[in-house]
């Protein structure tokens, strides 16, 4: 292992899945959370959920043993000293990022890769004063990254091939599946798939097309069964005789039909109001959380799935 150490800054859930993804696969962490009352959470919380993953034998070794990776510390410095790669989880605010950066481009040793998890903010926008700049970039995660592995990598103009190189290995060593974005874009790749596929979703319930409910049965027992285990041009390549081609000729002209008449969501109000009321009804708020620690034990079912049907493949 080229790298072997791992500071985490921030101890929210992003953090601390990020602490598990890179503690299960070897790696020391050093979280950091400027807050102490996170921080003292942090190594209990992540505790639990590494249980949960052992109770559906997603790891490879006692739970303790992969916790004990983990340090949780209070000084900054302390977290960032011998890091190979910072992982930042703190506020999608442009000038707290660029605060922070600051310190982690002064703080860490110079070969240590700085990178960013935030969802939407190019690594330009608070990158370009730095000293340092050129080792960093985003790696933009999906919550939570300790069960669904994609990672987008995405640099700045001044980022270093070998730094997105490098990145690239140690994801790839942490066990997860990264991805690189050529060139930067407001909401990288994934929040602009799902942004569309929302948009669309939000745009039918607003013209009464179907409820919110129905709208949710449509994604998840039609199109997320095939996209829980293939993309999308995989899943049009299969769903003609000829492959893309074939498909195109078949169906372009109603995607093209269908494109033209789109009305885009313009997110008002009243229709947020409705759909929110729809929810509620179905899950009232005081039950979010306790339906998310669902959400996340049907993850670790299809994790463990996919495990055992690979491991059959192999």
């Amino acid at each position: 292992m080229q790298a072997k150490n791992i500071a985490v800054i921030g101890s929210g859930r992003i953090g601390r899945a990020w602490s598990i993804v890179f503690a299960k696969s070897g790696f020391n962490v050093k979280v950091h959370d400027a807050s102490r009352e996170m921080l003292a959470g942090a190594i209990p919380a992540i505790r639990e959920s590494v249980r949960d993953l052992a109770s559906f034998d997603l790891i490879d070794e006692p739970v303790d043993t992969i916790v004990s990776r983990i340090t949780a510390c209070e000084n900054l410095a302390e977290a960032l000293g011998d890091a190979d790669l910072v992982q930042e989880n703190i506020a999608e605010v442009v000038e707290v990022k660029r605060a922070l950066f600051t310190e982690l481009d002064r703080l860490t040793k110079p070969d240590a890769l700085l990178a960013s998890s935030t969802s939407g903010l190019p690594a330009s926008t608070f990158t370009e004063g730095l000293q340092g700049r050129a080792r960093c970039l985003v790696a933009h995660p999906v919550n939570p990254p300790s069960l669904v592995p994609l990672v987008e990598l995405c640099g700045a103009p001044w980022t270093s091939p070998k730094t997105m190189e490098r990145a690239r290995a140690i994801y790839e060593e942490a066990g997860q599946k990264p991805v690189t974005v050529n060139r930067e874009i407001s909401g990288f790749l994934l929040n602009r798939l799902q942004g569309a596929v929302l948009d669309e979703a939000l745009s039918l319930y607003e013209q009464g097309y179907a409820s919110a409910a129905d709208l949710d049965t449509v994604m998840r027992d039609g199109l997320a069964m095939r996209w829980s285990f293939m993309g999308p041009f995989e899943t049009i390549d299969l769903n003609a005789p000829g492959g893309v081609a074939d498909y195109a000729a078949r169906y372009g002209g109603t995607y093209r039909s269908i494109a033209a008449g789109r009305k885009p969501f313009d997110w008002p109000a009243e229709t947020l109001d409705k759909l929110d009321a729809e929810r509620r009804a179905v899950l009232p708020r005081d039950k979010i959380e306790e339906r998310s620690r669902w959400r996340d034990r049907r993850l670790m079912a299809l994790l463990a799935h996919r495990r055992e049907v690979k491991d059959g493949e192999g």
